[in-house]
């Protein structure tokens, strides 16, 4: 596991300057609807560059994680070159071992993530042990099609998807949350069942 995730770090830190221009699948309108709901201590895992950063609410103490260092670094210079207004701090960490003590949270983001994640259901686990009993999860994720052909379609392109930038595009995210423990409060289908936007409680 842990030599299938440093070739996943490998590929991220290879893209991680052109990421903001491949993670436009995600709609400015979709960030704004997720995020505009969260306060007081929030986690972001797989913050990546830091794409997100532009469009929490002012108040919130913002920690962001993700596992590649060179993403980090452009996420970093996004907070030196903005005054945003709340409390930010990033650190490199692994979703499946975040580095945080049971209910920390009350709101945890994460944002095309678990395509990527080694083990999704482990990454899941995490996110339930760090986040308070009353706080929510709230996600932008997509997954495998529910349509057969368009499915059997993403299940033939995985491989390439993964060497080129180490993302599966075929997880079926849905089935990994319920093996996680998570219970699913609402979910949005915002591109076919190919994106969804999902808010859990622990």
């Amino acid at each position: 596991m842990s030599n299938h995730k440093d070739v996943i770090i490998k590929r991220y830190n290879r893209i991680s300057r052109i990421y903001d221009r491949m993670d436009k699948m995600v709609k400015e309108a979709w960030r704004i609807e997720l995020l505009k709901q969260v306060s007081g201590e929030v986690l972001e895992v797989g913050v990546g560059t830091g794409v997100n950063l532009a469009y929490y609410p002012k108040g919130v103490s913002l920690t962001g994680v993700d596992f590649s260092p060179r993403m980090l670094e452009l996420a970093r210079k996004k907070v030196d070159r903005n005054q945003f207004r709340f409390e930010v701090q990033l650190l490199e960490a692994d979703i499946q071992e975040l580095p945080f003590q049971d209910h920390t949270f009350d709101y945890i983001v994460s944002t095309c993530v678990f395509c990527s994640v080694p083990d999704p259901v482990e990454g899941l686990k995490e996110l339930k042990r760090v986040c308070k009993p009353s706080g929510k999860i709230l996600m932008l994720e997509h997954m495998r099609s529910e349509n057969p052909v368009l499915g059997f379609g993403m299940d033939l392109f995985n491989p390439i998807s993964v060497s080129l930038w180490g993302a599966n595009i075929n997880r079926r995210t849905m089935k990994n949350i319920e093996a996680s423990g998570l219970n699913v409060d609402s979910s949005e289908l915002l591109m076919g069942t190919v994106m969804r936007k999902l808010t859990l409680s622990p």
